[in-house]
């Protein structure tokens, strides 16, 4: 089975695109310059996402939420979401019930 890891957004206003992943339960992200790709430059190191800029997106309902419950599951999400948390985010959990509904 074919699974994508990585998600891409770029939203072509001039800005640069940012590049999720995810990797050993986490979620990292980086920005593509788009510059430095069309040199071939070395490109941007991936930053660890913290649980709470997950639960950022995840509140947020945005895209790269949506991408990673479909990629990773909601429960293993829901997780990452709280790994600095000895109890569930409530807030995260009812959110995602909401929209899975």
């Amino acid at each position: 089975m074919l699974t994508f890891k990585r998600l891409r957004i770029d939203p072509g206003d001039g800005c640069p695109a940012v590049e999720y992943r995810i990797e050993d339960d986490h979620v990292d992200s980086r920005v593509l310059d788009s510059a430095t790709e069309r040199s071939g430059a070395i490109e941007a190191p991936w930053q660890r996402l913290t649980p709470e800029q997950l639960r950022s997106l995840v509140m947020a309902d945005t895209v790269v939420a949506r991408w990673l419950s479909r990629r990773m599951g909601v429960h293993r999400l829901i997780r990452a979401c709280n790994q600095d948390s000895p109890f569930a985010d409530s807030n995260v959990q009812e959110r995602w019930d909401r929209t899975a509904a």
